[in-house]
C-alpha cells in the first residue's frame, strides 16, 4: 500500500502541485467552495424535508438542491482527490482522514436510503424522511469537521 500511496504522490499532477505557487492554493479554495456549495445545498434542502419553507413545494425544492450537492460533490471530489495526491501516505495514515471517508461513505449510504425510501413511497411527505434529513445533516457537517481537523494534524 505504501508503494502506491507513492506513486500516486510522484504522478505528474501531483509533482506539479507540489511546485507552482498558485496551484495548490487555487486547488484548495475551490475545495473549501464546493465543500461549502455542498453543505450550504444540503442542509437547505434537508430543513426542507423536515419542514421548513413550507411555502415552497418540497419536490421542486429538494430537485433543485439535489442536482446543486450532486455537482458540488463532485468538485469536492476532483479537487479533493488533487489535494490527496500532494500527500497521500501522509493522509492515509491519519486516522481522522479515515474518519472523514466513512462518514462520506456513511452520507452517501443515507442518500442512498432517502432515494429509495422516495422512490418506494413516490411522495413528497416522506414517513422516516425526517430522520434521514436529520442524519444527513449531521453526517456531513461531521465530514465538515473533520476535514478541518486534517489540517491542524
Amino acid at each position: 500500500m505504501a508503494e502506491f500511496l507513492a506513486g500516486i504522490e510522484h504522478l505528474a499532477l501531483a509533482r506539479w502541485l507540489k511546485a507552482s505557487f498558485v496551484a495548490y492554493p487555487i486547488v484548495n479554495a475551490l475545495h473549501i467552495m464546493s465543500i461549502g456549495a455542498l453543505l450550504t445545498s444540503v442542509v437547505l434542502m434537508d430543513l426542507r424535508i423536515c419542514g421548513a419553507f413550507r411555502s415552497l413545494p418540497q419536490a421542486a425544492f429538494v430537485a433543485l438542491l439535489r442536482r446543486i450537492a450532486l455537482s458540488a460533490f463532485a468538485g469536492a471530489l476532483v479537487t479533493g482527490s488533487l489535494l490527496f495526491s500532494v500527500k497521500a501516505g501522509t493522509y492515509a495514515a491519519m486516522p481522522v482522514f479515515l474518519a472523514k471517508m466513512a462518514l462520506i461513505l456513511l452520507a452517501g449510504v443515507n442518500f442512498l436510503a432517502f432515494m429509495r425510501l422516495r422512490r418506494a413511497t413516490g411522495g413528497d411527505e416522506l414517513a422516516g424522511g425526517t430522520a434521514l434529513a436529520v442524519l444527513s445533516m449531521l453526517l456531513w457537517t461531521s465530514v465538515l469537521f473533520a476535514g478541518r481537523f486534517i489540517g491542524f494534524l
